[in-house]
């Protein structure tokens, strides 16, 4: 693994030594920028996941379409009442500029995608119609090691539709 001080120490810039130095550095920083980028993804994978499982009744065997589709509703609205409060925040004082501008953009932008999301291609989450995954995310600890073993499929407005008129037909 090479060092920056080696690198310092090479006579000549343009050295074969040199050129191999900086490659292996280079190709070192992309390995690290592509774990930090997994990392990232497994941890808002994590924190959905943990979501789902806060909300759900650790008593609960079986999940219907219906269920499902208002799970994924409250979800989508878990900004609801950090909005409320900025808007109240922007209410109350006799400024003209957005005291917490940033936040709000950042929120309104993903309440945006992920429920143009759901009522397109779909929110992808474990599959919770399926009784064991349901009963996996229940006994989940919410250590991330464990993500792989869930089978995530995605959910739309329209899939979950179509799941409960099938279920009212065979009934």
């Amino acid at each position: 693994m090479p060092k920056i001080k080696q690198l310092e120490k090479c006579k000549h810039p343009n050295s074969r030594k040199t050129k191999a130095l900086t490659k292996s550095l280079k190709r070192q920083s992309t390995k690290e920028k592509s774990k930090l980028g997994t990392q990232i993804k497994q941890n808002l994978l994590g924190e959905k996941l943990l979501w789902f499982k806060g909300h759900l009744d650790p008593d609960q065997t079986t999940l219907t379409p219906l269920e499902l589709q208002n799970l994924i509703e409250k979800y989508l609205g878990r900004f609801n009442e950090e909005l409320e409060q900025i808007q109240l925040k922007h209410s109350i004082g006799q400024r003209k500029n957005r005291q917490h501008a940033n936040r709000e953009d950042i929120i309104n932008i993903t309440m945006k995608r992920e429920w143009d999301e759901f009522t397109t291609c779909g929110i992808e989450i474990p599959d919770l119609l399926n009784d064991d995954q349901l009963k996996m995310l229940l006994t989940w600890n919410g250590e991330l090691r464990y993500l792989q073993n869930f089978k995530l499929r995605r959910f739309s407005l329209k899939v979950l539709k179509n799941e409960h008129e099938k279920l009212i037909k065979t009934k």
